[in-house]
């Protein structure tokens, strides 16, 4: 059984027909159909069901895609260990997150960066702001991805990816989540919650009191989970930052956005990494991360 045959029937399944999968793997639909009878015949099992122009599984075909799956994953992991072991520097990028952003920019970054440097181990961390901070200071990691709270040091690279807008989450019941937009001010009687370690929670509660200007009783939650109970069960509102147009549902809790004196409520985001720890992968990292945000 050859692998390329594999590849070709995952390719036909997930295309759903012969002229695609052949499309996706470089190859004339006839080559590509060849391959799959001779595939079922060094099984001696039907793995497809042909009807004209279209085609099912058979059960041993369901059965044979899905183990495929498994063993293509196992080969790649093979294949990425296997060239981490015959690179003598073991090449690693060392990834911090605000613990506040909840986007999908980070993750397709990461994808991106791993497909193109498979030989390269990612590792992330989350926190607070000033968590990321040490740690960027202390080299423990080598890029954080974050909202700016500082005015820029020279000592860093400081890569402005984009603009958030920010929202609070409340449970639909609350009569506020009637409203298009909420000021901060009609927020001083309803419960703010922060998600954030306690290590973190009084420089968090600072920077939502001093800078955002959200005054009021203060709770918090380890988890987006935990944070989002707190909310249905009517123990307050949580604040997030939305960036783009992010499509929002929820059965139980709405977001609004918020406004200071009618304005939006606006952070900055960028990628920071300082400059004496600027090498290729922190750099290509940053640009990735950029042209997805």
């Amino acid at each position: 059984m050859l692998f390329r045959q594999i590849e070709y029937f995952q390719a036909i399944i997930e295309t759903g027909n012969f002229y695609q999968a052949a499309e996706k793997c470089n190859v004339s639909q006839s080559a590509i159909s060849q391959q799959i009878k001779k595939l079922e015949q060094e099984l001696g099992i039907k793995l497809l069901d042909r009807h004209n122009r279209t085609f099912s599984l058979t059960p041993a075909g369901e059965h044979f895609y899905r183990k495929s799956l498994i063993l293509v994953s196992d080969i790649e992991q093979i294949k990425r260990e296997t060239k981490r072991i015959a690179d003598n520097d073991h090449a690693t990028l060392r990834i911090g997150y605000y613990k506040g952003y909840h986007g999908n920019e980070l993750s397709e970054a990461v994808a991106e960066f791993s497909s193109k440097y498979p030989t390269v181990e990612v590792s992330i961390i989350v926190g607070s702001h000033e968590e990321l901070y040490k740690a960027l200071e202390n080299d423990k990691v080598d890029l954080v991805l974050s909202d700016q709270r500082r005015a820029f040091s020279d000592l860093y690279n400081n890569e402005i990816l984009s603009e958030s807008r920010m929202y609070i989450e409340i449970f639909n019941h609350n009569p506020l989540s009637r409203l298009e937009m909420v000021e901060i001010a009609e927020l001083k009687n309803t419960p703010c919650i922060l998600v954030i370690n306690s290590a973190g929670q009084r420089e968090e509660q600072s920077y939502y009191e001093d800078i955002v200007g959200i005054k009021g009783d203060y709770l918090f939650a380890d988890s987006i989970q935990e944070a989002r109970l707190k909310i249905i069960t009517g123990q307050g509102y949580m604040p997030v930052d939305v960036i783009g147009n992010q499509t929002w549902f929820d059965s139980t809790i709405d977001r609004i956005p918020l406004v200071r004196n009618g304005e939006p409520v606006r952070k900055t985001y960028c990628a920071f990494w300082r400059k004496d720890n600027s090498g290729y992968y922190i750099e290509d990292f940053a640009e990735m991360l950029k042209k997805i945000f």
